[in-house]
């Protein structure tokens, strides 16, 4: 008994070692992409439109020698137009360089970002997988193993459409900022030593009805993130579509040049929403079920309860707001972001300041 006991120990201490070891790798993979931004800052379309600027203005013209007779015309060149919107009745849309700026030197550090993240990841989720060898069940008893576990399914998401080739490289700066703070919230606030749940808990359920809310909250953080950049992007091109309002400043064109249009962000967000929200329908049902069989009832009004109902009733209001012609775009984008800030409450919030049967054990 001794033995065993000193043995989880130890698979506790190493997950823990993994666990901050993926922090140090996920921070150099931080500064990868920041790399990435920065020394491509300046995209195609920014470098050719200044250097035609400069040599429109000196000279103005360019001569033109027009046959024998040796006369010569001028040829302004103008700054070329950045087209951030389809044409009337197509679906192409473009895209921008991405966030390498289009530069060799921003590409090679984003291919080096990209390496850290995979190796960080490893790491993560041999923390993750330790951890539940350390208390012999599924690793997300507590608010420390989800956060962690929730951190780790969402980097395995970016990363797994990046495998299937997906143009999502612009959400790595982001994503892995976020990362970052939540696993320090988890190891410096949230810790739990590794410990047995209660009796109720322990059922198949923990790892049908909570993997389930994870990979949902993981998907879902994916959608936020393209929600919140297409209201910065969308802004951007109303100032670039109006030539005679104010224009965008020179570091907001720099960032925001080099994410996909508004178009494909709120695409992109949409799609990830609608397929992940019969996940998180089900994860309810799941839960009503697993609350029948712990409790002896499928329903009670616990606070956990109440708010994942209301984060399903926004998602569901979001997704019917896009089939409605006169809630999409911004609207419906704002509609989205509140959902996903229900789906955060319902986790800190509900479980930090609302005492309920859903409280995390040792938080």
């Amino acid at each position: 008994m001794n033995l065993a006991a000193a043995a989880n120990e130890t698979m506790a201490h190493n997950s823990n070692l993994l666990v901050y070891s993926a922090m140090a790798v996920y921070t150099l993979a931080f500064l990868a992409h920041m790399a990435e931004w920065v020394f491509g800052s300046r995209s195609k379309v920014g470098r050719t439109a200044a250097a035609l600027t400069v040599q429109a203005k000196a000279p103005a013209t360019v001569s033109v020698q027009a046959g024998a007779g040796g006369s010569t015309g001028t040829a302004v060149l103008e700054r070329p137009k950045v087209v951030t919107r389809s044409v009337a009745g197509s679906r192409d849309v473009p895209d921008g360089p991405g966030a390498a700026g289009g530069t060799e030197k921003g590409d090679l550090y984003g291919r080096i970002a990209i390496s850290l993240t995979v190796l960080a990841w490893a790491l993560h989720v041999g923390g993750v997988i330790t951890r539940a060898l350390s208390v012999q069940r599924a690793p997300w008893g507590n608010m420390y193993e989800f956060s962690t576990t929730f951190a780790a399914v969402a980097v395995g998401a970016y990363l797994l459409l990046l495998v299937l080739k997906k143009n999502v490289r612009w959400i790595g700066l982001p994503l892995i900022t976020t990362v970052l703070l939540d696993l320090g919230l988890a190891v410096s606030v949230l810790y739990t030593a590794s410990d047995q749940l209660v009796p109720a808990l322990h059922s198949y359920w923990l790892w049908i009805h909570v993997s389930c809310a994870i990979i949902s909250g993981a998907v879902l953080y994916l959608g936020a993130v393209s929600t919140l950049l297409f209201l910065f992007r969308d802004r951007h091109e109303a100032k670039l579509a109006d030539p005679a309002g104010k224009q965008p400043g020179a570091f907001a064109t720099s960032v925001l040049e080099r994410l996909p249009s508004a178009a494909s962000l709120d695409k992109f967000a949409y799609r990830i929403n609608a397929t992940v929200f019969p996940l998180w329908t089900f994860t309810i049902i799941a839960g009503a079920i697993w609350a029948e069989a712990a409790w002896g009832r499928y329903w009670g009004w616990d606070p956990k309860e109440v708010w994942s109902f209301i984060t399903w009733v926004a998602y569901a209001g979001y997704l019917h707001a896009r089939a409605t012609a006169g809630w999409k775009g911004r609207k419906a984008a704002w509609l989205g972001l509140i959902a996903f800030a229900c789906y955060l409450f319902n986790y800190y919030g509900v479980n930090i300041f609302v005492t309920g049967l859903h409280s995390y054990a040792g938080v």
